[in-house]
């Protein structure tokens, strides 16, 4: 056990945030911690890092106990950066003790080798000690960690020796998550660490976490990487603790279950009680029958009380249908580009896309940032020039989800919006639809220049029901969107049964809905036919099969060269001697050659393997030993290209 809560309460202003809260923390966990904003998540993590103290009434309650040898790790916490330092020194700032022990091993090999054998026993044991922590504590690593991190991170090595301060809000964040992950502690928290990532770092994070050797405290709104990293999920409602067994999915399936299984416990309950209330207020004043009525009122007062089932915030209900139905070519797409701006100032973010969608597809759009993502929707719509060619089918009505909802009149009111649009709507209908998507009351006269961002989204929503469009273009259609509006769209997706093409960041529903993935590249697109899983899947297939290739290629190359140099004439014997030791010499070096590539043949299919790839310290070793082979197999190519 790392570190254990018990009987945690915190008041503010008379409000109980966190009520009884238990929680055991243990060597290995991997815990989620969930809950809707301001339901107490940070304040536990304070607690828990020492930051605040918890409300105590008797000596059994806010009891916070620990290991020993717990190290605890938390972004607010340990996680601040020297701003006058470059970012390599800030790295090596977590090894200091490895690095002192670093540079008193120089120093000994310097004395050392200054004095007569005899005087030297006291050095060389120190020596020996001091090599012998260095080892077992990776001191020779020190360098390929950092690496390792920041690269992962999103560096390259030209901002190893900026200087901290210069780097961008996100960008430090990225610096001190990097920091904390070479700290290594045994307890990590991390508190929505994806927020500031882009995609491929959020990968590479998930990766590396997946073989972290400590325990996982991670609170995020991103419920795929809660799937892919978390056992257990604690929920914090109403100010209580609940811990379920499992991811993110998981949870969501025993949190229905359980309040399912309770509402029905609750009501039993609650007949049970009118039936010994009603029992009683008949009986009571009667004489023959008092006796047993006082029974019954003391089985009431020692009766547990189950807690009514907490309901939620009433969801929305979005549903989404289309008139006509469009032919099933529905899309052809022909070496477009994707370009901003105009003549000299003229940018092609992307060149040379090509694809089909054919009708009842779910396509994902993604790429990297700046890739023009966005853009393609806005071209594939029409609404910008391009060079290649688009060919919709007849009868497409589209229905387009833009992000950042500008499409929207800010200065209408909510209610306004609907009614300029469909004038025939009468305001019991517009009401009516507004409330499907919860805005409710005086939020309908409120104008969109000034609703969050969510609510706007939700007032495209209700639009959209009324377009009815077989076609629907999304651009990152959850980002503003709280979790249960999330869930509900993400339904109204999936029972949509026409045809949708979005742009996403959230990998939940990528791997949800997503039934064709379409990734942009500066120049090409790769089309992978599943959900984000298979799309992981088969990148990683794609990318071991490029290397494979790329090899066989440099030893075909090799073997070539070798051949073009080879020169027969008159040779005496001592040079037929020679020539004999050459070809012997040659098949041994074929013959290791040989080996190395069933060696490599072989690592390279067991880094394919699900238990390799997703063991971070694993995959990094074997990835070690192939990039050592290959290095030995050039080196041996080397010297046969120059015997032949």
């Amino acid at each position: 056990m790392l570190a254990s809560l018990i009987n945690i309460n915190k008041f503010y202003n008379g409000n109980q945030v966190l009520k009884n809260v238990n929680l055991i923390i243990e060597d290995n966990d991997r815990i989620g911690l969930i809950g809707a904003n301001g339901c107490g998540k940070t304040t536990l993590l304070r607690i828990l890092t020492g930051n605040e103290l918890p409300d105590r009434f008797t000596d059994e309650d806010g009891i916070i106990s620990f290991s020993n040898k717990i190290t605890i790790g938390y972004l607010e916490q340990t996680g601040a950066l020297d701003n006058d330092n470059i970012v390599i020194d800030e790295m090596k700032s977590v090894f200091h003790e490895l690095l002192d022990i670093h540079n008193r091993m120089r120093e000994l090999e310097q004395e050392i080798s200054k004095k007569a054998s005899e005087d030297i026993s006291m050095l060389t044991e120190e020596y020996s000690r001091l090599t012998t922590v260095f080892e077992a504590k990776d001191g020779y690593l020190i360098d390929v960690k950092i690496k390792t991190v920041l690269s992962g991170m999103g560096f390259d090595e030209s901002q190893f020796n900026r200087v901290v301060s210069g780097f961008s809000g996100g960008e430090k964040t990225r610096l001190a998550i990097s920091k904390l992950l070479l700290e290594e502690p045994n307890l990590l928290i991390l508190d929505e660490p994806t927020n500031h990532l882009d995609f491929k770092t959020v990968l590479w994070l998930e990766d590396y976490l997946k073989s972290y050797k400590g325990a996982l405290l991670i609170v995020s709104h991103d419920r795929y990487f809660l799937d892919s990293l978390v056992r257990s999920v604690c929920e914090i409602e109403r100010g209580i603790l609940t811990r379920y067994r499992g991811n993110y999915t998981a949870y969501t399936r025993l949190k229905e279950e359980a309040v399912i299984r309770q509402q029905k416990e609750y009501d039993k309950q609650q007949k049970e009680i009118a039936k010994l209330e009603d029992y009683v207020a008949r009986n009571i004043a009667r004489a023959s029958t008092s006796k047993s009525a006082q029974s019954r009122v003391k089985t009431l007062e020692k009766m547990e009380i189950i807690d009514k089932p907490f309901a939620p915030v009433k969801a929305s209900k979005i549903r989404l249908d289309y008139d006509i139905m469009p032919p099933f070519d529905l899309l052809c797409v022909e070496n477009i580009d994707i370009s901003v701006g105009e003549n000299e100032n003229k940018k092609t973010l992307a060149d040379n896309i090509s694809f089909e969608v054919k009708r009842g597809e779910k396509v994902a759009i993604i790429g990297d940032n700046g890739v023009g993502k966005s853009t393609l929707l806005k071209v594939l719509q029409g609404k910008l020039p391009h060079k290649g060619k688009i060919h919709w089918a007849s009868n497409v009505k589209i229905s387009y989800f833009e992000q950042e909802n500008t499409i929207l009149n800010p200065n209408n009111s909510v209610f306004d919006e609907i009614h300029d649009k469909y004038p025939s709507l009468s305001d019991f209908e517009i009401r009516s639809l507004l409330g499907k998507v919860r805005l409710i009351g005086e939020n309908v006269f409120k104008q969109i220049g000034v609703i969050s961002g969510g609510e706007r989204a939700k007032v495209r929503f209700a639009v959209m029901m009324l377009e009815r469009g077989n076609i629907l273009l999304l651009d990152e259609p959850t980002n503003h969107l709280d979790l249960i509006t999330k869930e509900v769209l993400e339904q109204a997706l999936m029972d949509y049964d026409g045809t949708i093409i979005f742009v996403s960041h959230d990998r939940y529903l990528l791997n949800k809905l997503a039934t064709k993935i379409i990734e942009i590249n500066p120049d090409n697109v790769e089309i992978f036919d599943g959900n984000f899983d298979f799309y992981l899947k088969a990148k990683r297939e794609r990318e071991i099969e490029r290397q494979r290739l790329e090899e066989q290629q440099k030893q075909e190359l090799a073997k070539q060269e070798a051949e073009t140099k080879g020169i027969k004439a008159y040779r005496t014997r001592e040079q037929r001697s020679l020539e004999v030791q050459r070809r012997n010499k040659i098949k041994v070096l074929e013959k290791e050659l040989d080996n190395l590539q069933f060696e490599l043949d072989n690592l390279q299919i067991e880094i394919t393997k699900d238990e390799v790839y997703s063991d971070f310290k694993l995959m990094h070793q074997k990835c070690t030993e192939i990039e050592y082979i290959k290095n030995l197999m050039d080196e041996k190519f080397d010297e046969l290209i120059k015997l032949e």
